[in-house]
């Protein structure tokens, strides 16, 4: 039986808008407004997203179960294995003490907190970006602060800000390729598009992450560092998507990026040595106020520190290459259709052109998810630290039972937005944002946003909004790759507060059960850039010169 989704069951927009966000609500409510634990604000927003998906859009009951735990599955593998395979990486590096040394190196370069953020959050994050995405630089850039003295909040909502610029181009491009497969839009040129948005975000978010972290005043005494990162981040970012293509822009952007800030260092440092870790009016303790005395180390006890990290970014970029990734998909990677919901629901216009089936299909890619990726560095890094295999064994299953809140918080999140995908709740929103008229450029672009806030990841946001921005720009005579680039744009700035991104850097700080603290810290900053975005991309679709810069 294919039941068909209605996107405005009450007949009237208003109210059918605010019962599909009702689930959502629910869920960071719980978590930013009354400091009740992750999983079980997640169990509230599954539960209310079951009960709007059959009480109000008429799901079948089967159905509604079937979503949820197609979401669930979905957020263990590939989400919450990246997760548990990560913090493992971190254990590991911890017992030995080479993690210890592994911050004493990186204070070598600077011992001023704001640089080091830069260093750390927003280039050493922007590569794994690039290369994996899914949570993974979150949960590497959160620790490595953490590891450095920050507080846990500011470790968490500093590497959450700075996980936003290269997000569309995340995991070799995956969000703006998957756009350009499933809505047939011109991979070049919507590449070539979010090229032409995100570069001035990139300049700015380094300025923004800074002035998050110790406020505008000491922000300007670090400006000419800001500028080079943010700059030799932007640049690279702007000519590879437009001349080459969305595979490599992260990638070659974060390693300029890096070298060049480490390069500027060498010859610039601050007059002032900023040393608290602590957020400027947020947080007061847990952070070290002063970093310990710079210590030699020999290279020997270097490369030791340095190499499961190293490691890590080999295997995760090579592994992460399409043909590689094929390969192994081609040895192991079985699929299974979700029974009771593969095929069964239909999504109907305006949402899309003509009456679509909605597919349900797992896949099961175990050998090139990233997270296999990691655990095999983890255990390549392990066997050169000279763990024994009882050493290894014991240390994983202390992390397992460390993450287990975590992964569970993960599997409820994801059910809850399969639920709100497949029973139409999330096209309801997405209506609404396009009958905005000639307000749509700036509301298409919150759309995105909402999107990622919603599902956690640019690609689905991409896949779920992609078709709508499409026909919603030919009803207004906008250019499609306008909007189409402005979802994924958009997109990234939800990136830290959807709640997966932020029980990801809650885990890997140690900061259970604070994520409520996490989410009201990093809220502002990301609908202040999301907004930001939308008048951006305002003005290229109604003023010139900015209409010169779109790509038809």
């Amino acid at each position: 039986m294919i039941w068909q989704q209605a996107y405005n069951p009450f007949g009237n927009m208003i109210i059918s808008t605010l019962l599909a966000f009702t689930p959502v609500a629910v869920m960071l409510v719980s978590l930013g407004f009354f400091h009740i634990k992750a999983h079980i604000a997640a169990s509230l927003g599954l539960l209310a997203s079951l009960l709007v998906a059959i009480f109000v859009y008429g799901m079948p009951l089967s159905m509604a179960g079937s979503a949820a735990l197609y979401g669930g599955i979905t957020g263990l593998m590939p989400i919450g294995w990246i997760v548990l395979n990560i913090i493992f990486l971190q254990q590991l590096t911890l017992q030995n003490g080479s993690f210890k040394i592994l911050q004493a190196s990186l204070t070598s370069i600077t011992q001023d907190r704001r640089l080091q953020v830069l260093l750390i959050a927003f280039c050493f994050g922007a590569f794994f970006e690039g290369a994996s995405g899914f949570g993974a630089p979150v949960a590497i850039t959160a620790g490595i602060l953490l590891g450095l003295g920050f507080t846990p909040l500011a470790a968490s909502g500093l590497s959450l800000i700075a996980n936003t610029a290269p997000v569309a181009f995340a995991a070799l491009g995956t969000p703006i390729i998957s756009m350009a497969t499933v809505h047939d839009y011109d991979l070049m040129s919507l590449t070539a598009m979010v090229g032409r948005q995100l570069p001035f975000f990139s300049v700015l978010i380094p300025f923004w992450l800074i002035w998050a972290f110790v406020g505008r005043k000491a922000m300007m005494e670090v400006w000419p560092a800001i500028l080079v990162t943010g700059l030799s981040f932007a640049i690279p970012q702007f000519l590879v998507s437009n001349f080459i293509g969305p595979e490599l822009v992260d990638i070659i952007a974060a390693i300029i990026s890096m070298l060049s800030l480490i390069f500027f260092l060498r010859i610039w440092q601050p007059k002032k040595i900023w040393l608290s870790a602590n957020l400027t009016g947020h947080d007061s303790s847990g952070g070290n106020q002063s970093t310990e005395p710079l210590v030699a180390f020999t290279r020997g006890e270097l490369i030791r520190a340095w190499m499961p990290w190293l490691i890590l970014m080999v295997f995760v970029f090579v592994f992460g290459l399409p043909s590689i990734k094929a390969w192994l998909n081609s040895i192991f990677s079985p699929s299974f259709e979700i029974p009771g919901l593969h095929n069964l629901v239909e999504k109907v216009p305006p949402a899309v052109v003509s009456p679509t089936k909605e597919s349900a299909v797992y896949t099961f890619g175990f050998l090139s998810s990233t997270g296999t990726v990691i655990l095999l560095a983890a255990i390549v890094s392990a066997i050169a630290m000279k763990y024994k295999l009882k050493e290894i064994v014991a240390i994983f299953g202390r992390t397992v039972w460390l993450v287990r809140y975590p992964l569970l918080t993960i599997f409820l999140m994801l059910g809850l937005g399969m639920v709100t995908r497949f029973s139409g709740g999330d096209t309801t929103l997405g209506l609404a944002f396009a009958n905005g008229g000639m307000f749509y450029p700036f509301l298409g672009t919150l759309m995105g946003w909402m999107g990622v806030a919603m599902t956690g990841s640019d690609t689905a946001s991409n896949v779920l909004f992609g078709g709508m921005q499409k026909i919603a720009s030919n009803q207004l005579g906008l250019p499609e790759n306008l909007m189409g680039a402005a979802n994924s744009s958009g997109g990234v700035m939800g990136k830290m507060i959807d709640a997966q991104s932020i029980v990801v850097a809650s885990t890997a700080t140690g900061w259970v059960n604070h994520e409520g603290e996490i989410l009201r810290f990093v809220f502002f900053h990301s609908i202040a850039l999301a907004s930001l975005v939308g008048i951006f991309v305002t003005l290229q679709a109604y003023v010139y010169p900015f209409t010169l810069m779109v790509v038809k």
